[in-house]
């Protein structure tokens, strides 16, 4: 029988960042070998600009299934932007074994796939992370930055700087306001996690300053500058993904032939204090499979 739903908490419980930063260095690898099968989304639009999004990715030990609804208007109604659900299956018989909330997958992941391209790109721990928006994204970032670098100084620019303080104020997170237009020098990463269809991050690419795109997942919808994007040696999360959903690389014109997996840097020199480097991430189902492995292997532990 298919298993209850678990909250967002209890799924969180069962995805820690440094477990899942490990998981999705495997699957980062397995996926570039084909040994985790993972179809491109399936995308169909809703009302007002939001979607469903069906995931399906499998592999030797387990198949996951995402069905998830994003709506950028829900943040007006106070509701959350992502919901959904994970279902994790039984590779060998087709059971579910676990059901995870799809918002907490999806955040957590996300923001676990950018600790793994600090870790891949600049090598080390980073001493200044610029977080850009006030949303899920820059939460979940902030969390996994609090998990795996604590020591880190972390900022943070929304709209507005009374918007950044009062996100600050409402969720405890150890950051403080910053002005995006005017940025700290220091800064040597900044993560932008906005739904933004126009670019927010108008800085020249430079050595020493990693950059991380996860916000804008379609064609139409971008975050960095184009003149940014084709300064920077890039990276991307899912290479196949990239060519229909990098709005950033689309919208900038980059040169394909250029443009590298993740899979591709781990394992080698770090190179973000030496040249510019942008990361660019839009998701994809073999991701959730690998934060489905950490949780289904630690709720066994419990068990």
């Amino acid at each position: 029988m298919p298993q209850a739903v678990l909250s967002a908490a209890e799924t969180a419980a069962l995805i820690p960042f440094p477990a899942l930063v490990v998981a999705l260095r495997l699957a980062v690898a397995q996926a570039a070998k084909g040994a985790i099968a993972c179809p491109n989304r399936q995308v169909v639009p809703l009302a007002d600009g939001a979607v469903i999004l069906s995931m399906v990715a499998t592999a030797h030990d387990i198949a996951v299934h995402k069905l998830i609804t994003v709506v950028p208007n829900n943040g007006a109604r106070g509701l959350p932007t992502i919901a959904g659900q994970v279902s994790v299956l039984d590779a060998a018989t087709g059971a579910i074994e676990l059901t995870l909330d799809g918002a907490t997958v999806t955040g957590r992941r996300t923001a676990a796939l950018s600790m793994l391209g600090i870790a891949t790109l600049l090598g080390r721990a980073p001493r200044h992370v610029l977080l850009v928006g006030t949303g899920t994204q820059t939460l979940n970032h902030g969390y996994a930055l609090a998990a795996l670098h604590p020591a880190a100084r972390i900022s943070i620019a929304g709209r507005t700087r009374s918007a950044a303080e009062g996100f600050i104020a409402e969720h405890g997170i150890a950051a403080s306001a910053a002005d995006l237009a005017n940025m700290d020098e220091d800064v040597d990463v900044v993560i932008t996690g906005t739904t933004s269809k126009q670019p927010v991050y108008l800085h020249a690419a430079r050595a020493g300053r990693l950059i991380i795109a996860v916000g804008a997942f379609k064609p139409d919808a971008a975050e960095i500058a184009p003149a940014t994007v084709l300064a920077s040696r890039v990276f991307v999360d899912d290479p196949e993904g990239a060519h229909h959903e990098a709005g950033d690389l689309l919208q900038a014109g980059v040169d394909w032939t250029e443009v590298q997996g993740i899979a591709q840097a781990i394992g080698r020199p770090a190179m973000a204090d030496s040249e510019a480097v942008l990361f660019k991430t839009v998701g994809c189902a073999a991701w959730d499979l690998a934060a489905a492995r950490v949780a289904l292997s630690l709720q066994r532990v419990q068990n």
